[in-house]
């Protein structure tokens, strides 16, 4: 797993190396991968004019990162502007540097400076570090709008100006980066907005025994790998874990076929599904053993309740139903809303082994407005509730009573699809079937199921991608595990 850490957290752990090591040296470490991280991007991507870079210095020791950087790409050869976003500040020694190394120096005022953008192979933004808050202020503004629309790629120093180090929200404009060259350690922006960062490099500079416990963490592929459930050599369909889906209704089967389907590609154990969607579903999965009704449910290890059953009495009677049998439980869509409703099922689910998937508009319902935060309301959310939380959307968090946290990224919008939640809602309940830990199984299962829409939206048609349904992203499950397993064998 890879950490996350706060932008006071790093401010701390950075004070403690700063006072270990003379005085430059931590930031010419920084200086250091920043410029190797530009002459890579400038190799791959430059255009055939030449190799310009153009520095967009700010205040304070983002600027100094970038100045000194440029001073390093200028003794490798390449031509470096820098346009000063607040000359009078400008770090001192960074600009000596730059200037030594016969750097060019702008002001963002001069009526060159949006010509030294436009005209660059890549931009670097140098504007503000993870101190920063707030949009954009001009000239920046105006410099980093005159690059996106020139198409010159910025090279973020850190976190692209004008997003929250710590929320990955931004209030007006803001950098778009191509590259982001980040020190020590990731902080939230590089997960919450990690389409803002572009590709992400981590540069270490030693900050690495001086930090503490993550704010929350991210999986890789290999953990995920690890902890899928694979059938050994003495396991059979019991041993794997039967989960059961209890989903859809006349007016929505297509839930309870996708949500039951997506648990039988999980595992290689047993499905039983209990609705009103029985025979539709056993028409698509012949291997489910389905029954009309919950009462005629054989046992399982675990339950999938809530797409498409309803908010009516029905609904709350199957979900009511789901609790008394006392085994971990995934709680999705409508199962999320008669949470909201009635207070008993919510003290009936306080304290239980219950994995609870909302989007952001039934976290409203159930637990207030996300807000910016989303790694806090999740956070908040778990230990209200008393149940692992997962908040689902383009940086999902799972997030336990006990204050962990994990953060699942994705680069895309493959997955804001109809019916795509049900595809997880079946994946989680496999796992925790299969006895994985709440929060391992809702990590695990949003890693798989992001992987699988990706691989769902490459491969209808070729090249290039395009938007695929849910049943497309469901269909895709087996080779998004394949992918993890290969990563936790080395392969």
């Amino acid at each position: 797993m890879q950490g996350v850490w706060t932008a006071q957290q790093i401010r701390e752990a950075e004070e403690v190396l700063l006072a270990r090591l003379p005085d430059g040296v931590l930031m010419r470490r920084a200086a250091h991968g920043l410029a190797l991280g530009v002459r890579r991007f400038v190799g791959r991507h430059r255009r055939t004019t030449g190799r310009r870079v153009t520095l967009l210095v700010g205040a304070g020791n983002n600027g100094g990162d970038a100045l000194w950087a440029g001073a390093e790409l200028r003794h490798a050869g390449l031509a470096v502007t820098a346009v000063l976003l607040a000359p009078d500040r400008a770090h001192a020694a960074g600009l000596a540097a730059f200037r030594r190394a016969r750097g060019r120096v702008l002001v963002g005022e001069d009526p060159g400076a949006p010509a030294a953008v436009t005209g660059a192979d890549v931009v670097v933004d140098g504007i503000v570090g993870i101190s920063g808050k707030g949009a954009l202020r001009e000239p920046a503004g105006a410099l980093v709008e005159a690059a996106g629309a020139a198409g010159v790629p910025i090279v973020a120093v850190d976190l692209p100006s004008g997003v929250d180090a710590d929320t990955g929200t931004t209030d007006g404009a803001a950098v778009d980066a191509a590259l982001t060259v980040t020190f020590g350690a990731l902080k939230p922006v590089h997960v919450l907005a990690r389409p803002r960062c572009g590709d992400i490099v981590l540069v270490d500079i030693g900050l690495g025994p001086h930090l503490p416990e993550p704010h929350a963490w991210v999986l890789e592929a290999a953990d995920v790998g690890e902890h899928w459930p694979i059938p050994g050599p003495t396991d059979d369909k019991y041993t794997q874990g039967v989960v059961g889906v209890a989903a859809g209704s006349a007016t929505y089967p297509g839930a309870a076929v996708l949500a039951t389907g997506s648990a039988v590609l999980a595992t290689s154990g047993m499905v039983r599904f209990a609705g009103s969607a029985a025979d539709v579903v056993r028409s698509h999965w012949p291997e489910v053993v389905g029954t009309d009704s919950l009462e005629q449910a054989g046992r399982t290890q675990a339950w999938s309740v809530g797409p498409g059953i309803g908010t009516e009495v029905a609904g709350y009677d199957l979900l009511s139903g789901v609790l008394d049998r006392d085994v971990p439980t995934c709680i999705d869509a409508d199962g999320v809303t008669l949470l909201a409703q009635h207070e008993d099922l919510r003290r009936a689910v306080h304290g239980r082994t219950v994995v609870v998937t909302p989007h952001a508009g039934e976290f409203a319902r159930i637990a207030g407005e996300v807000g910016s935060d989303r790694i806090g309301a999740a956070r908040r959310a778990a230990v209200e509730l008393g149940v692992t939380v997962l908040l689902k959307g383009n940086a999902t968090v799972v997030a336990d009573p006990d204050g962990r946290a994990l953060v699942n990224t994705s680069d895309n919008a493959w997955a804001a699809t109809a019916g795509s939640g049900d595809v997880l809602t079946g994946l989680v309940g496999a796992l925790l079937a299969a006895g994985l830990d709440p929060w391992w199984a809702g990590g695990c299962a949003a890693h798989v199921h992001t992987r699988a829409a990706t691989l769902a939206a490459e491969r209808v048609g070729g090249e290039p991608a395009v938007p695929a349904p849910a049943s497309t992203l469901q269909a895709a499950i087996p080779a998004a595990i394949r992918e993890v397993r290969k990563a936790a064998l080395g392969m």
